[in-house]
This record gives structure tokens, C-alpha cells and sequence, in this order.
């Protein structure tokens, strides 16, 4: 503590350089500051600095295992998150000047780098804009962030003497409790499960936050009800999906898309609170949608579009435009080459003319190398065990396909199988038969070639917020992947594709996915990508996003393997 008052005394008033004689490490009477990188002006990004405190004097019980480990460093996050904004005063002085800041989180938990609980201490990684007046040194405002308002950070969010350690304890069970139901969703024949009281509503469609007035609580069709019994809540019931076909029907305004966004959420545990603790999914579940414009690599669409015009092939297709239907079935094919188990669908958001093909336009179109969605729903869990879940409001050939019916009013689930099936029955369609068979798409290899890092003299591979990875002078626009939680995750991804590329291997796209999620848990997240200073900004990404980051790069190339 001396050390680092006699530093500030002796820089006060220099240029803002100076301050990079703070890097290193203080013993600030029960925690440890460590100071990994200065920034080099006040308009630069933050300085990156740590604490770690002497001894972990909590329960070991809040982290006995992975998932309690992960859940526990969520809620300490959050705790600095909110004791940040009361103790720290904020911007004062030049740029950025003042602010202690730590990784933003969302609704859901995830394991992150912002927070280390280990037996013998724990350890918060966060950015400090150190205070400056022009482009000098304000160590007077520097000593307050350092030596008044980061002790109080310490004490009141990371010591047993500042947490809620009941709130703590709630907020671990309930992750474990999710994680709990989402892995015996297969041994239940489900793929997911939406608990009673659940609150789906979000408070707009830009916010992940519950909607707090108004929202209508979830209730269970008795047809549907299922009780599930977990490690500490006990007793759960709610709403089970069985495997197979499932239609979300209803009006407009009345919840079936906000249903189907809370089960694609699902995938991710979420913090108490949050109305959908306890709605989870299969942890491959992708959601997909059309996509016009984007770049396809190589991706073998065959199995849901045959033949182009001009005799071009689609068993390894690629085009720098692709149209809403091009592009929606390379995101399914995509889907199945990454592995999944469950595809979300919304009519909203599809191409009209992949989900479906009337019987007039048959007739009248006999050159249609589409072969629609609703052809290939059936086939797709018969033949590959692929479950799918799709909202529709104004197809009703979908009732033909459908294991079993939902029909949304007010908010409400109701079980309509039944009423489908009359409803069928009463207006046939001709040749309404969806049989057939479906088969897995080919596998890539990706060359890493085809990904240039080069900027400059460096390279470099980063993410811009939750939406876009930078990869040398080419940016990857991944604001269409609906499932992506939080920037972090976008960090995460950057830094797997920049260890791909610089490697220089062509690889499978599983392969390279795998490649960089498997060393994340062998060796932690921290191990992901070069960094100075701490890694303290990922979150961990599902391998279906890796992969759609990776497909989505325009420069990629990439080829079909025959017989895979």
C-alpha cells in the first residue's frame, strides 16, 4: 500500500504514461490488486486489473462441482456488478477516466472469465479507466479508485462478510436444478420442458430482461403436463415436448413466437428472476431461420434442393448472396452437419417458399428444385432422429405432419392435437403424404488459408460486440444468430477462429469447433487465444455457434467429402 502511494505521488501531474510504473502487484490488506496492462491514454481502452482476495472463506459447498463452480462465479460477478455502480463514482476526468467496470452479464449463466473461485481464494478480473486531466496523471483520483472504492468492491462482493450467502445458495441450486432437468430431457423422451409459472413475455424485443407487468404466467395443458423431480427444489411440473413434430399454432399477438423464444433460450441456464429458470431444452437445439445475403461455403443442400438451373450442383454449394431459401437450407444443413437434436422454426421468419408448396402451384410449377420444409419435417426425425418445433399462424398443410398440436390464446397453451386431427379430416389435401427419407449432409473441410488476419502489421481476431467478430480488415455480421447470449461468447468465438486460421490447417468444420471447445475444457477458457493482461471478457460459446461464426466468414472456403 505504501508502494503504490509513493508511486502516485511521484507520477502525479506527468504525462499519462507514467502510470505504466503501476504494473504490477499490491498487498492492500486482505487482497491482493494486480495491475496487468495500462492503457497508453485515457482515450484508449481500459487498463486491465485484478483482485484476488487472501482466502476463500465461503462455503464449499456453493462449489463443490462444475456446474455449482460456474453458477457460484455467475452470482459473485453479478454481486461486483452491482456494487461497482453504488461505490464507484464513474467518469471524471479525460476519456474514459474513472470507471471500474467487469464483464456485463445477461439473464443467462455462463462460465466466464471475468470470475475464478478456487479453493485457497477468489480472484475478479476487471477494466479501470485510470483518471487523467487532459493527458496527465490524476493520481488523487486514482488513490480514491484504488485505495477507497476497490476495497469497498472487495468487501462488499467477494468476502462472506459482504455476499447474501442465502441468495448465493439459491442462486446455485437453481442452475443446478436446470441443469439437472435439461440432461434428462432424452431419458424422458423430451425436448423440453416449460415449467408452470414460468414468465416467457420479454420487456421488448431488444431486451433479454422478463417483462414485469402484465405477463401472464405459464400453465401447463393437462395433456401435456409432466413432473420432473430435481436435486434441491424437488417436485417440478410443466409442460414436457415429446420427441417428433410440433406445432405451435395461433393467432397473431398471442405468444407462440415468444414460446418459441424462450424454448431457444432454453439451451442456457438462467439467473433467478428471470421468469425461465426453469424452461430448458436440448443443449443443441438451433433455431433457424432465412437469411438472404449471406455467404454459403460449400455446404451440401442437396437433400433439400436438387439441381439448379444450368446444371448447378448443390452437394457442395456456395454463393456470396444467398436467397431465403438457399440460405435457410444451408442453416439447417449446417445445423445437422454441427450436430443437433432440435430445430426451432418460426413461419415469421422463413423463406414462404421453403416451408411450404400448395398443390396449385405444384400443377403449375413442374420445375421447382425446392423440395419444402414441410416434405422434409417427417422425414428428418424418422430417418435421423432430428425432432423439429414450428410455429406457424397461417399454414395449416403443417397439421398434416404434426405428432402433436399447441394452439396459443391469450397467452395460453392449450393442447389442439385433437381438434387437428378433425380439422383434417374436414378439408383434405390431396396428396397431403409427407413420407420420405432424409439424410445427413456431407462434411467440409475448411482451409484456414482462406481466413486472412492480417491488419496491418498484426493480426488480429476480436469481437465488437455480441453481433460481430473482426478478423483482420473483414468483419463476420452474426446478428442473426438468435441464440447467441452475451459479447462475450462473440470474444470467445473470435479468438477459437483467429487460434484456427493462424494454425494454417484445413480441417473438418466439427473438427475445428471441436478443436477449440475440447482445449477449453481440458485447460479452462483462459486458455482461448493471445491476450495482454487477463483474458477477463469471454463467455462460453455452444459449438453450434462456433460453426455458424466460422460458415458465416465471406472469404471462406470450403469443399464437400464424398462419403461423409
Amino acid at each position: 500500500m505504501k508502494r503504490l502511494h509513493s508511486t502516485l505521488d511521484r507520477i502525479d501531474r506527468k504525462g499519462y504514461g507514467a502510470y505504466k510504473d503501476l504494473q504490477g502487484s499490491y498487498d492492500l490488506e486482505g487482497f491482493t490488486l494486480f495491475i496487468d496492462r495500462v492503457q497508453r491514454d485515457p482515450f484508449a481502452p481500459p487498463s486491465l486489473i485484478r483482485v484476488r482476495t487472501d482466502q476463500n472463506g465461503f462455503d464449499q459447498g456453493l462449489f463443490q462441482n462444475q456446474v455449482r463452480r460456474v453458477a457460484f462465479e455467475d452470482f459473485l460477478t453479478r454481486s461486483v456488478e452491482r456494487v461497482l455502480r453504488r461505490a464507484v463514482k464513474g467518469s471524471r476526468g479525460s476519456g474514459g477516466s474513472g470507471r471500474i467496470e467487469i464483464q456485463r452479464t445477461s439473464q443467462v449463466v455462463l462460465p466466464r472469465t471475468s470470475m475464478v473461485v478456487a479453493n485457497g481464494y477468489v480472484e475478479a478480473r476487471m477494466a479501470a479507466g485510470l483518471p487523467a486531466r487532459g493527458r496527465t496523471v490524476d493520481a488523487r483520483a486514482a488513490r480514491t479508485m484504488l485505495l477507497e472504492e476497490l476495497p469497498k468492491v472487495v468487501r462488499e462482493a467477494l468476502t462472506p462478510a459482504g455476499v447474501d450467502e442465502t441468495a448465493a445458495r439459491e442462486h446455485v441450486e437453481t442452475v443446478e436444478d436446470a441443469d439437472h432437468l435439461r440432461k434428462q430431457l432424452p431419458g424422458l423422451g423430451l425436448v423440453a420442458f416449460v415449467a408452470d409459472g414460468a414468465m416467457l413475455p420479454r420487456e421488448s424485443g431488444a431486451s433479454d430482461r422478463p417483462l414485469r407487468e402484465g405477463a401472464v404466467a405459464f400453465s401447463s395443458p393437462e395433456e401435456f403436463r409432466v413432473t420432473v423431480e430435481l436435486p434441491n427444489r424437488g417436485s417440478v411440473s410443466g409442460m414436457g415436448i415429446p420427441e417428433g413434430v410440433t406445432l405451435v399454432a395461433g393467432g397473431g399477438f398471442h405468444g407462440k413466437s415468444t414460446l418459441l423464444s424462450a424454448l431457444a433460450w432454453g439451451v442456457y441456464d438462467h439467473a433467478p428472476g428471470d421468469g425461465r429458470e426453469y424452461v430448458v431444452a436440448r443443449s443443441d437445439a438451433v433455431k433457424v431461420r432465412a437469411e438472404d445475403g449471406r455467404s454459403v461455403a460449400g455446404v451440401d443442400i442437396s437433400g433439400m434442393i436438387g439441381e439448379l438451373p444450368g446444371g448447378r450442383s448443390t452437394t457442395s454449394f456456395s454463393t456470396p448472396n444467398a436467397s431465403g431459401s438457399t440460405s435457410q437450407a444451408a442453416n439447417i444443413a449446417e445445423a445437422l452437419e454441427i450436430g443437433t437434436s432440435l430445430l426451432l422454426v418460426d413461419e415469421d421468419t422463413s423463406a414462404t417458399n421453403f416451408m411450404i408448396r400448395d398443390e396449385r402451384m405444384r400443377e403449375l410449377v413442374s420445375k421447382e428444385p425446392i423440395s419444402p420444409f414441410i416434405d422434409l419435417v417427417r422425414p428428418l426425425y424418422d430417418s435421423l432422429g432430428v425432432s423439429t418445433i414450428v410455429v406457424v399462424g397461417g399454414v395449416g398443410d403443417y397439421l398434416d405432419v404434426a405428432d402433436r398440436v399447441i394452439l396459443m390464446e391469450d397467452y395460453v397453451a392449450l393442447d389442439a392435437t385433437q381438434r387437428a386431427r378433425e380439422v383434417r379430416e374436414s378439408f383434405p389435401i390431396p396428396g397431403a403424404a409427407r413420407t420420405g427419407e432424409a439424410r445427413p449432409p456431407r462434411g467440409r473441410r475448411v482451409r484456414a488459408s482462406s481466413i486472412d488476419l492480417r491488419r496491418g502489421k498484426r493480426e488480429t481476431a476480436r469481437g465488437k460486440g455480441p453481433n460481430t467478430i473482426e478478423l483482420g480488415r473483414a468483419r463476420v455480421d452474426l446478428s442473426y444468430l438468435e441464440q447467441l447470449a452475451e459479447a462475450g461468447q462473440t470474444e470467445a468465438i473470435a479468438r477459437a477462429i483467429g487460434e484456427f486460421a493462424s494454425a494454417g490447417e484445413s480441417q473438418r468444420v466439427k473438427e475445428v469447433v471441436c478443436g477449440a471447445l475440447g482445449s477449453v475444457e481440458r485447460d479452462g477458457l483462459d486458455s482461448l487465444g493471445n491476450y495482454r493482461g487477463h483474458p477477463g471478457e469471454m463467455s462460453l460459446p455452444r459449438p453450434q455457434e462456433v460453426a455458424a461464426a466460422i460458415n458465416r466468414i465471406r472469404s471462406l472456403e470450403a469443399s464437400t467429402e464424398k462419403g461423409t
